[in-house]
């Protein structure tokens, strides 16, 4: 990737939505070097997706949590395909220090999440975890 394709990914990341020409003006290139750039970045993998973010507080209905994660030993691999298996765990991130991965959890009501807790908790190779209930966001990227 050379500099035009970073600052590319760095408009891509500001606003997603941003039309080819715009791209193409503000990189000042043409609408076919944006176009063939962006479907070589997504061709090797560097762009993997477009989504649309929603405030967390815009979904009233869903609970959202962040659990800490231990591992005993080297089980972190099959930890990590347990838990991609798991339909509360919304996203899963591998972290150093104390704890040893970070999941994001969500679901529909208290009692929804302590079903998630109950069953990432038994699976073999978690030797802790803590958890905390998201209550707001104040500041989004």
């Amino acid at each position: 990737m050379d500099e035009t394709d970073q600052q590319l990914l760095s408009l891509l990341r500001t606003d997603a939505r941003l039309s080819v020409a715009a791209l193409a003006l503000k990189l000042k290139v043409s609408r076919g070097t944006v176009t063939n750039r962006i479907r070589k970045l997504e061709d090797v993998g560097v762009i993997v997706g477009y989504a649309v973010r929603l405030r967390p507080d815009v979904q009233h209905d869903q609970i959202t949590a962040w659990m800490s994660i231990a591992v005993e030993g080297n089980q972190t691999r099959a930890v990590i395909a347990a838990l991609l298996g798991e339909p509360g765990v919304a996203t899963l991130h591998d972290t150093n220090g104390r704890w040893d991965l970070l999941a994001e959890l969500r679901a529909e009501s208290l009692q929804a999440l302590a079903k998630v807790l109950e069953r990432i908790r038994l699976l073999k190779g978690i030797s802790n975890t803590e958890t905390s209930i998201h209550l707001e966001t104040y500041r989004l990227s």
